[in-house]
């Protein structure tokens, strides 16, 4: 079963893509934190990643950094979850080691489009 960590400082965000990644078949953590999800990572590194474009105890694109820097770094897919569609910071997440970009609002259909096209579904 492929695993998938969620990043992101709201808890409804983070329940409702876990309910939706759950009934695809893909179990899921959470992290709140930049620090959360770092250790999460350095315990198990997921096959995917969600994390949202803003941390609040640090920059996305230092984290996307720091995990693709650690051992397995280059095995996650990574989902950069933004709610603007902001061509040059989607760039600069991109070269940091987003794989791709989600935009908010999403439903079912988007995710499981978006996670199909990446071959975790």
């Amino acid at each position: 079963m492929k695993h998938c960590l969620i990043v992101d400082d709201s808890s409804p965000i983070r329940k409702v893509l876990g309910r939706i990644l759950e009934d695809m078949s893909i179990r899921t953590s959470e992290a709140e934190t930049r620090a959360e999800a770092l250790e999460v990572c350095r315990s198990e590194m997921p096959d995917c990643i969600i994390v949202d474009w803003r941390l609040p105890d640090g920059e996305t694109l230092e984290f996307l950094s720091a995990v693709r820097q650690m051992d397995d770094g280059t095995k996650p897919t990574v989902f950069y979850l933004t709610s603007e569609y902001d061509p040059l910071r989607i760039s600069r997440a991109v070269r940091c080691g987003a794989t791709t970009h989600l935009m908010k609002p999403f439903d079912r259909d988007i995710l499981t489009q978006a996670f199909s096209e990446a071959g975790l579904a």
